[in-house]
């Protein structure tokens, strides 16, 4: 589960930063972060610092949300949806 959120978030993130025509480098000044931390983002790195991450998805106009997990998958800590089917 984590190496699959890892990968999308990385995936999203890249995405969103090519619509916006932004270089790593422009990212990193603009939510005033390293270079180096808007990199291992991009890369799927899966320890991040979460409130660098979180003001980085701000700058991009991107939300980092939860949701409930009910039943079974809930209880046993195991994910039943993919990161897009959690989307609203």
């Amino acid at each position: 589960m984590r190496a699959s959120f890892s990968n999308h978030l990385a995936a999203e993130v890249r995405s969103r930063r090519a619509i916006l025509r932004l270089t790593q480098q422009d990212l990193a000044q603009l939510a005033g972060v390293s270079e180096r931390f808007v990199r291992f983002v991009e890369q799927g790195k899966q320890s991040v610092q979460l409130d660098s991450l979180l003001v980085l998805l701000d700058t991009l106009g991107l939300d980092l949300q939860l949701t409930t997990r009910t039943g079974a998958s809930a209880r046993q800590g195991t994910m039943t949806a993919s990161p897009e089917e959690a989307r609203p």
